[in-house]
């Protein structure tokens, strides 16, 4: 299917984006004249429209109109990297970010309100569209069900992100923080406009369950398997996005149960909704888009992809490889002891090579995003890796002691990179108490999640745990560290940008200053 073609009619249903702000009031381009009648008159058209949909989830526009992979297409893993400390911002690109002087009209922030508001609205309009094709029998029942389960999967996940980025976490007071607007209707006309401008900024707990309903929806009504496979919403991908907001929530029970309908009780764990598992090898998910592990991306192309300046290759690679050298491996996890030396992720995934700033510069990066001239790395949003560690973690919460069962799931995954698993796998005798064992699962998160954005989610629900916060955004190094020296593992970690305090405003994202002027009902993050 042409993936213009995706983007025209699309486009053309997106009466008004009010993303960021209300000032974007009509889509102006020429074929703006396509009605939504028209837009979902046939079922060929109604695929058109739901690949629509996801392709607003991998590029929505940016601040200056470019594609730079906003909200999901790079950017929430470029960007949940780069809030914080285990990689290095090599030049000025994610500065802002990475030292958290951002205010409520830096790009890349209310970038990302735009592009998640402009998803949440396309696949709003797009619900409408086919509950009424459904109801004239354009598409069957089944269809236009399942249609409207990928659109809300793809609205809660793009809801969530936002409450993660611009909200205190859940448990602080038990979600009672201000949360985002949740958007649960099309924003097409002027009736709707004047809508919004009456409902306030709701709770994070409100929030959370919203995302619940709408996942439960998805669960219900996803086929175990779709094509294609990964880059469509399935119902293990719903359980598993649902896993992951009940991890924010600390609803261990939650986890679990949702965790039992993805992973066996024992190895080898292979799901028994989609035949979801582990790859044999720690790149499998990245030398093949759609291995047996990628349970959702979002898919980028030779001909689509989010661009020089957003791209995850072009981002993450060595400059030497035919990257832009931006994003560099920190020492501070590079050089963590709990991270073997011997582990076969640090060769298979990572590699020395030359930075943005010259010839003469030095750091590791990473190859999971290696398609540096086709720029046709999908972006990994939920692997079977994260579901096993999900799980895991939610087991040894919950446990009175140390959990084998979580033992199990732990190894499961860290196993497959250890040069000798049968001497180096983790046992009961290996850990005094379950906060030790909760502990080595979230390191497990950081060494194999590094690069894929997941850093940001982990400090974020994390925070108020006495256990295992960062007490904030963590001290990290200073940008563009660079150099040989800095690398060693077991050795020295150096970070010398301070800390923010999770106090400090600048833990949360501001809401664009946009959308606060022309929707002065949404209350502005405190102090900015």
């Amino acid at each position: 299917m042409k993936r213009n073609a995706i983007k025209i009619l699309a486009s053309a249903m997106v009466v008004l984006g009010i993303a960021t702000g209300c000032e974007k009031s009509l889509d102006k381009a020429p074929f703006n004249a396509i009605t939504d009648d028209v837009a979902f008159a046939t079922a060929d058209r109604c695929l058109l429209a739901m690949n629509g949909v996801y392709d607003a989830a991998q590029s929505s526009p940016y601040t200056d109109g470019s594609v730079r992979g906003y909200p999901f297409g790079a950017a929430n893993i470029e960007q949940g990297d780069a809030r914080g400390e285990d990689i290095i911002n090599v030049a000025a690109f994610f500065q802002i970010t990475y030292q958290a002087t951002y205010n409520a009209t830096t790009a890349n922030n209310v970038g990302m309100w735009g592009a998640l508001y402009a998803l949440i609205n396309k696949a709003n309009i797009s619900i409408d569209g086919f509950r009424i094709a459904g109801t004239n029998g354009v598409i069957t029942d089944a269809v236009a069900k399942q249609y409207e389960a990928e659109c809300r999967f793809l609205r809660a996940m793009a809801h969530h992100e936002a409450v993660i980025l611009y909200a205190r976490p859940y448990l602080d007071g038990n979600g009672n923080k201000l949360g985002v607007p949740y958007r649960d209707f099309a924003i097409n006309s002027g009736s709707a406009v004047d809508q919004i401008k009456t409902i306030a900024r709701p709770t994070v707990a409100e929030n959370y369950a919203k995302i619940l309903e709408d996942l439960e929806f998805a669960e219900a009504n996803l086929p175990n398997t779709i094509s294609p496979a990964t880059v469509r919403a399935s119902k293990a991908a719903a359980i598993a996005l649902k896993m992951r907001v009940k991890l924010h929530m600390g609803d261990w029970p939650g986890v679990i149960t949702e965790g039992a309908k993805l992973v066996p009780n024992t190895a080898p764990f292979v799901s028994p909704i989609g035949g979801w598992t582990l790859t044999a090898t720690p790149n499998g998910p990245f030398t093949n888009n759609s291995s047996v592990e990628s349970i959702f991306s979002i898919r980028n192309d030779a001909l689509d992809n989010t661009g020089t300046n957003g791209a995850l290759p072009s981002m993450y690679g060595a400059a030497n490889l035919g990257a832009r050298g931006l994003i560099a491996v920190s020492p501070i996890i590079w050089n963590n002891g709990g991270w073997l030396c011997d582990d076969i992720r640090r060769t298979s995934l990572y590699t020395t090579g030359v930075n943005a700033n010259g010839a003469s510069t030095f750091n590791y990066f990473t190859t999971k995003y290696s398609r540096y001239t086709t720029r046709e790395d999908f972006a990994p949003q939920i692997r079977y890796a994260e579901v096993l560690l999900m799980l895991a973690e939610a087991e040894a919460r919950q446990a009175a002691g140390v959990s084998t069962r979580a033992i199990s799931l732990l190894n499961a995954v860290r196993n497959r990179a250890l040069a000798n698993p049968t001497t180096q796998q983790y046992t009961a005798a290996s850990f005094a108490t379950k906060v030790d064992l909760v502990r080595a699962i979230l390191l497990e998160r950081r060494i194999e999640f590094l690069c894929e954005g997941k850093r940001w989610g982990d400090i974020h629900r994390n925070v108020m745990d006495a256990n295992y916060t960062t007490s904030g955004i963590p001290a990290k190094y200073q940008n563009a560290s660079q150099g040989a020296s800095i690398y060693s593992c077991g050795g020295a970690i150096n970070a010398t940008q301070a800390a923010v305090p999770y106090a400090d405003f600048k833990f949360v994202w501001p809401i664009p200053a946009s959308e606060v002027v022309q929707n002065p009902i949404i209350e502005q993050n405190p102090d900015y």
